[in-house]
């Protein structure tokens, strides 16, 4: 599906703050070029001329699915879930690493300088923030604040407007420049390192931050002010999620474990509760899905298993519950809404998982197959409707693309299933996944780069 029409939007310096109009250069298209050409024109990449275009796309999976509803591939006990692809959207902003939801907008952090701004009804832009650094690996949107994080090491903070004629305007940046040059911001109060994911806590007006450089940040919000920083992880942190019912920090990292982190009562400081470690692959993304009846944590690692926990009412420990599988590569983002989880890899999929009422079962509803990169990060938002449960997935890849997903689920049926029928769906679903391979496009570069010098 193509869009056409007239759109309008601003673009803003990083270090001013009167927003200025500029001319719309929307690109919207639902075929992408073919990949060999995207890495090609990507940096560092290997130029493959023995390799055509034709041979490249039959190693590729098949491009994103028409307007029609598609049908869930995977035959599951429970009623199956459509889904189809509404938008395939690309800028030649090269990578996008990070999607935030707020306020009927999406934002869109790449490698370029820009922060990327669409309606989220339509999947029109509205316009662009121009910052003075790029490389955005992180965004978190709160209310009418937008927080990014840059390759600076720098948290920006912006607020913003939403009408006709909206606009942004930056508040600060994190940690605040000296107002003298003698007596420069001191290094303890900056990551050392890209800073790579975010978190809020709402209650609090905290502010976590995570680097590669090992360690999270906690900033204040009220006087944006750093009032703690500790070492979480020895590898660099990948995740970091708050949950909102009790202000526990939960952070994972390339060194294969997830921990559990409380903030001293009436003090700054963290201390750890709890180290969670099922498995020795690097842990790329978590996501948290709480209810008032649980509390369940995910996280994906580069083994391809998302694995989960359940929280003990009494205790409120953590107990590991199992891993779901499907993936064939590293799982690199999740999201968690409601009963459902998404889940997007490096083998170009997004599954879409749900856990059965009062139970630790999951079972996957759905598998969406239409990027030809490795799906680099998720956000989603429920639409609520009469019968059918509506979602809207944003996601977005290393091929240079940001899809938009509508997919409906419809009611759980209240049906029990006895071991040995799950059994034989684990078995006709491992049946079904093995006769539908997907190409790493990892596989895909060294097959280019071994052909390139032969």
């Amino acid at each position: 599906m193509e869009f056409y029409g007239r759109k309008t939007g601003h673009c803003i310096m990083d270090n001013e703050s009167n927003p200025t109009q500029s001319p719309p250069r929307l690109s919207i298209r639902t075929h992408l070029n073919m990949y060999d050409q995207d890495l090609q024109s990507s940096p560092g990449r290997p130029s493959s001329p023995q390799m055509s275009a034709a041979a490249m796309d039959s190693l590729l999976p098949p491009g994103s699915p028409e307007t029609s509803w598609t049908l869930s591939p995977l035959q599951t006990p429970s009623p199956s879930l459509l889904y189809h692809c509404i938008a395939s959207l690309h800028r030649e902003d090269g990578n996008i690493h990070s999607i935030a939801i707020s306020k009927g907008l999406v934002f869109t952090g790449s490698d370029s300088k820009r922060i990327r701004v669409w309606r989220q009804s339509d999947c029109t832009e509205r316009g662009c923030i121009k910052t003075s650094s790029g490389e955005i690996r992180a965004i978190l949107a709160f209310g009418n604040k937008l927080f990014t994080a840059h390759r600076d090491c720098k948290i920006r903070i912006w607020n913003y407007t939403v009408s006709d004629n909206f606009g942004f305007k930056k508040i600060t940046t994190l940690p605040k420049r000296s107002s003298f040059l003698l007596f420069p911001t001191t290094s303890s109060q900056q990551h050392k390192d890209c800073v790579s994911c975010m978190a809020y806590y709402h209650a609090e007006g905290l502010l976590y931050t995570g680097s590669y450089d090992r360690t999270v940040k906690a900033w204040r919000l009220q006087d944006n002010k750093c009032v703690d920083t500790f070492v979480v992880h020895e590898s660099k942190v990948n995740a970091i999620v708050v949950n909102q019912d009790d202000g526990c920090v939960f952070t994972c990292s390339s060194d294969g474990s997830v921990k559990i982190w409380r903030r001293l009562y009436r003090e700054n400081s963290h201390t750890l509760t709890m180290t969670l470690r099922f498995q020795q692959s690097p842990v790329n993304a978590m996501a948290i899905s709480s209810t008032s009846n649980n509390c369940f944590l995910y996280s994906g690692s580069s083994d391809g298993t998302v694995n989960f926990w359940e929280k003990e009412r009494m205790s409120g420990r953590f107990n590991h519950g199992g891993f779901l599988q499907g993936h064939r590569f590293s799982v690199l983002c999740l999201v968690a809404i409601e009963k459902l989880i998404f889940s997007g890899s490096e083998d170009t999929t997004i599954r879409v998982w749900r856990r059965e009422e009062g139970s630790c079962f999951h079972e996957c509803l759905a598998v969406l197959d239409g990027h030809r990169g490795p799906v680099r990060c998720l956000t989603a938002c429920l639409q609520m409707e009469k019968i059918v449960m509506g979602f809207l997935v944003y996601s977005a890849s290393l091929d240079q693309t940001f899809k938009v997903w509508r997919v409906k689920v419809m009611p759980e049926e209240k049906t029990c299933f006895d071991l040995a029928d799950r059994n034989n769906l684990k078995k006709k679903t491992t049946a079904e996944y093995d006769m539908s391979p997907v190409l790493s496009p990892s596989w895909v570069e060294k097959k280019l780069q071994a052909n390139h010098f032969q």
